[in-house]
């Protein structure tokens, strides 16, 4: 017997009768009903009470974001987005994220397409994950968190973050972020409570298509007291500036003189991801002089927990891993958490005020 119950939404009768096909393929999935539009969806979602949604972003009558508040309202489950590679469709995408939406898929295209096949294997893995998703935690606020005090004061009210004294002075410490599936969300917990006078550079791995990184950098940036942006090969880190990995591309850090470096690159995906966290972890490992502060968050499989075993190996590194309770997926922080070598298990809010505590410790 069939044990999680799917309802496919795409206003495309060719992509729900696809999508269905592909999910009923695999044993433990059954698709119990599709949806046209949103107020379907709605309707279907209250009636059936799925176990996950697949839930398509452009629809006409009501779209997938409005569909998605009211079945967060009235019947919270599961939902992976499917949504355009356009800039639209991936600033939605990520306010899908906000919203309680545990994962998404990048369509090939926004037309009807055969292309559909080359992500079924993708579209089978985030059902089944999503399935498993622990939906409980709460939205992200729409007010601006308090951000957390450095000790490096900057005049009040004043949001110039291309300026501290600090940002080229030796370079002693650095944050390094591993996430995938919920990680969206995760991160906006985090980033937007960091000081833009953090002592230290701040690298994060998300696991994300290309272009969708782009757009996550400039929501984050958008949010928060510190610069955020997507990362460009050859850049000298600075502190107080965080940089996420391009989607499809290896984040490596080397240094140079007093400077660290990035390097990108499009070397083979190792589990399945590029950009993977253990591909960061490892080139960090041989950076020497230089603390680490480490983070595995929500997401799904073991990415990060052999990257912070070299890096434990190799220098002075603090790990932090987010727990149980407040993850999506409890899959990359379990395994970091399996090595014995995580300092600090901690709920995603606390995440922040623990980064910056082993940023300030001078010891």
């Amino acid at each position: 017997m069939k044990s999680k119950k799917i309802l496919v939404v795409d206003d495309s009768a060719f992509m729900r009768k696809l999508i269905s096909e592909f999910l009923s393929e695999h044993p433990d999935l059954e698709v119990i009903a599709s949806a046209r539009n949103g107020h379907d969806a709605v309707k279907k979602a209250i009636e059936l009470k799925p176990d996950v949604i697949t839930l398509d972003i452009e629809m006409p009558e009501m779209n997938g974001l409005e569909a998605l508040k009211l079945i967060m309202d009235k019947q919270p489950c599961p939902v992976v987005m499917l949504s355009s590679i356009t800039k639209e469709g991936t600033d939605t995408t990520l306010k899908a994220m906000e919203m309680g939406a545990v994962d998404f898929i990048a369509k090939p295209s926004r037309a009807i397409s055969l292309d559909l096949h080359k992500i079924k294997d993708i579209l089978i893995e985030k059902v089944l994950a999503a399935a498993k998703a622990n939906i409980s935690m709460k939205p992200v606020l729409a007010a601006k968190p308090t951000v957390i005090e450095s000790f490096v004061q900057t005049n009040p009210g004043q949001r110039d973050r291309m300026t501290f004294p600090f940002q080229y002075k030796k370079m002693d410490k650095i944050v390094l972020i591993a996430t995938s599936t919920g990680g969206p969300r995760a991160l906006q917990h985090v980033i937007t409570k960091l000081p833009a006078a953090l002592l230290a550079p701040v690298v994060i791995v998300q696991h994300m298509p290309a272009s969708f990184t782009k757009s996550l950098a400039d929501r984050l940036d958008s949010l928060s007291d510190m610069r955020v942006k997507e990362a460009e090969d050859g850049e000298i880190l600075q502190k107080g500036t965080a940089y996420i990995a391009p989607g499809g591309y290896h984040l490596k850090l080397r240094k140079v003189g007093s400077s660290i470096v990035v390097t990108l690159d499009q070397t083979d995906p190792e589990g399945g991801h590029r950009p993977a966290a253990n591909v960061t972890f490892r080139s960090a490992s041989a950076i020497q002089g230089v603390e680490k502060v480490t983070v595995i968050m929500t997401g799904m499989g073991t990415d990060g927990a052999d990257g912070l075993i070299k890096l434990k190996e190799t220098g002075v590194v603090k790990a932090i891993a987010e727990s149980k309770e407040t993850c999506v997926v409890y899959g990359m922080p379990k395994a970091a958490v399996a090595t014995h070598l995580v300092d600090e298990i901690v709920p995603v809010d606390e995440i922040a005020v623990t980064i910056v505590k082993y940023v300030n410790d001078k010891r």
